[in-house]
């Protein structure tokens, strides 16, 4: 099993930035990849960015794709989640996921999640 804890949710104007970051701890050798989801309210927990640990291809959702950038630093375990140009439609809370092969946009594909970190952005 492997543990996640997000962090770096906040309060942030449209057009601003946050930076989330999930780091992760125990059996994360047995992780092939790595992925933010977000969930805002009265609505279905939605794919957002994915990473593999070992190469580091990357895989974005059309909604962040230009705006968001995943990344992970091997060494401390841990992955991050810049996200540029907010847009109120963005607010949710986003969950750091780890998990092995599959559909990389599927939640069915991560074993693991972490507790979730509030993002709202402002109008």
């Amino acid at each position: 099993q492997v543990q996640l804890v997000e962090s770096g949710g906040g309060l942030v104007q449209a057009g601003g930035s946050l930076r989330l970051s999930c780091a992760a701890s125990g059996r994360t050798a047995s992780s092939y990849i790595m992925g933010w989801f977000r969930q805002a309210p009265g609505k279905e927990r939605e794919f957002v960015a994915a990473i593999r640990w070992n190469y580091g291809n990357t895989w974005y959702a059309d909604s962040v794709k230009g705006r968001f950038t995943i990344s992970r630093d091997n060494g401390k375990n841990t992955v991050y989640l810049q996200m540029n140009s907010l847009k109120p439609e963005d607010t949710a809370v986003y969950y750091c996921a780890a998990g092995g092969a599959g559909v990389v946009g599927a939640s069915a594909t991560y074993r693991d999640w972490g507790q979730g970190t509030q993002v709202t952005v402002s109008s």
